[in-house]
């Protein structure tokens, strides 16, 4: 298959709905595929860029695009991308965020912390890295492979829900028979994704260098005959909110209001961001850890205005009661979740020390922090054949199934279901380093 597209972006938008809404979108892939290239020449493209800045990113007489988000000494010295650098640009029909994010395996959790807010991602793969070329050595057929990293962020954009996945072929313009290249890579790229699952808005051959099929399409170039990236950007949606999910309100910040005279209802204000589903006056609602009930008596707006408010935005809730809710609890709608202390989870294991079972992290929902113990490791994904295997460790950016136990209860359903109530964060008890993604699978998540 040759520029395969599994679902276009217009059937993407019909069935998903919002493409008006600004599109936050990551560049991910291997190291020196072009990221921050491809970065800089949409903000050049899409004249983002101020003449003063251009002039400060010249190298030997020549413009070098990846120094437009590449902003750290480290980064500009090492020519790498280490950290998650954002920029913002627009088109006529669009506003866009990009994350650009680091390719090096070192990195890969500043490359999960972009994803995970994401609405869709532009992997990157270098053709000039790939052996397209090869078919037959000694008689046997020569199987084209992947480079690791455009596998392994191929997967973890999958496992963390980004709506929209497009490859993007690169550098194609420094190869002699472009048209063979990218029919072979963009197969090799089919073919990886329908084994693992992976649903891929589009494949479009590009050269961020000279901005061939960039910002603008480039004649009949490689066989491609499809829209330009920025054009198949503009017409991916947005992810949509957890609305159909019952309502669930991490408690962020508590405000008191001792001097109020009012004793018809609390004197407090619960602020934080609803998680799903929406909350409205008259509403019941179960505090988590202490199982208290009490009824919503007021919903402020992050203006403070009074209206009902939906999942993905900030809210201000005000109860007809005074209870003991603090930072870190949860407002949850009554008998809506079951709380457990096990859940089965897919990890992404960000640490350069192993995972091995037994080991006790803080995990993090919302605000909350609790105990976990690992249980058992249940199995590792290979990310060159996609089987699962036995494992009894994790290695530094391994992808695996885990089963942990919780100090104390928690809400959660799959990821699948909910972003919010099903990914926790998994942190090392003694550096407080960010050790793993988590992402709660369906046969230990209470609906």
């Amino acid at each position: 298959m040759s520029a395969s597209t599994f679902t276009t972006p217009a059937e993407a938008a019909a069935i998903h709905g919002d493409t008006g809404t600004a599109l936050r979108f990551i560049t991910c892939g291997s190291v020196d595929d072009g990221k921050s290239t491809l970065i800089g020449r949409l903000l050049v493209d899409s004249k983002t860029v101020l003449q003063d800045q251009l002039a400060g990113v010249q190298r030997g007489g020549e413009t070098d695009l990846a120094l437009l988000t590449d902003g750290l000494s480290a980064e500009r010295e090492q020519g790498i991308t280490i950290d998650v650098a954002y920029r913002y640009f627009s088109t006529a029909r669009r506003k866009f965020i990009i994350g650009d994010a680091p390719g090096h395996e070192q990195y890969t959790r500043n490359m999960v912390t972009a994803a995970s807010s994401a609405d869709a991602a532009v992997v990157l793969v270098d053709a000039t890295k790939l052996a397209w070329a090869a078919e037959v050595e000694d008689g046997e057929v020569v199987r084209r492979e992947l480079l690791p990293q455009t596998r392994r962020h191929t997967l973890l954009c999958h496992l963390l829900r980004v709506q929209s996945i497009v490859f993007a072929v690169n550098k194609l313009d420094a190869i002699a028979d472009a048209d063979l290249a990218f029919e072979r890579i963009s197969g090799a790229l089919a073919a990886f994704a329908e084994a693992a699952g992976v649903q891929v808005a589009a494949t479009v051959p590009i050269s961020a260098l000279k901005g061939w099929n960039v910002a603008s399409r480039h004649g009949n170039w490689c066989g491609y005959e499809g829209p330009s990236l920025i054009e198949l950007l503009e017409e991916l949606p947005v992810t949509q909110q957890d609305e159909a999910v019952p309502f669930a309100f991490p408690v962020q910040w508590v405000e008191k209001f001792s001097a109020s005279a009012d004793t018809s209802r609390g004197r407090r204000v619960f602020w934080g961001r609803v998680a799903s589903g929406h909350v409205e006056p008259g509403q019941r609602v179960t505090v988590l850890p202490s199982n208290q009930t009490a009824t919503v008596a007021q919903v402020l707006s992050h203006t403070r205005q009074p209206k009902t408010v939906h999942a993905g935005h900030s809210a201000g809730i005000v109860l007809d009661r005074e209870l003991d809710v603090s930072r870190g609890d949860w407002l949850l709608a009554p008998d809506a979740f079951e709380p457990t202390r096990e859940i089965t989870a897919t990890i992404a294991w960000l640490d350069d020390e192993p995972l091995v079972a037994g080991r006790v992290y803080w995990a993090l929902q919302g605000h909350r922090w609790v105990k976990a113990k690992v249980a058992r490791i249940v199995d590792r994904v290979n990310i060159t054949t996609l089987d699962s295997e036995p494992a009894d460790r994790l290695e530094a950016n391994a992808i695996g199934d885990v089963v942990l136990s919780l100090q104390q209860p928690l809400a959660v359903l799959p990821f699948k279901q909910s972003r919010a109530l099903g990914s926790l964060v998994l942190v090392d008890t003694a550096s407080h380093k960010t050790s793993a993604a988590v992402l709660v699978q369906p046969s230990h998540a209470s609906a």
